[in-house]
């Protein structure tokens, strides 16, 4: 008679600074649910990330599927934490001074 495994390893790790990812690669459980959302197969995703292995998308497919408030949770936090560290990067840079130039440099061009 055949055994089943009923318990399987999620392919999932948490970064230091919070970020979900598939193990083995870089690549973020964010990434993955966004390509779902917007209608990707899981054989599409596995294609746009090659260091992904099918099994692996459909694990972190199922789990988004089995988990979604807290993966939505999740992705809220990061899009928020994503929003501070571009607000704290236009701070620190000025952005104006570097759009007037590239508008120089682009008016330039067209003179030429």
């Amino acid at each position: 008679m055949i055994t089943l495994d009923t318990t399987q390893t999620l392919p999932l790790s948490m970064t230091e600074d919070g970020t979900i990812q598939i193990k083995g690669s870089r690549v973020t459980l964010d990434s993955i649910v966004h390509h779902f959302k917007i209608r990707s197969t899981p054989e599409e995703i596995a294609d746009k990330f090659p260091s992904l292995r099918l099994v692996d998308v459909y694990a972190a497919v199922t789990y988004y599927l089995g988990h979604r408030e807290a993966v939505e949770e999740y992705l809220k936090e990061q899009e928020a934490a994503a929003e501070e560290t571009r607000r704290v990067i236009e701070a620190r840079q000025d952005t104006v001074a570097i759009r007037e130039r590239l508008l120089a440099r682009a008016a330039e061009k067209k003179l030429r």
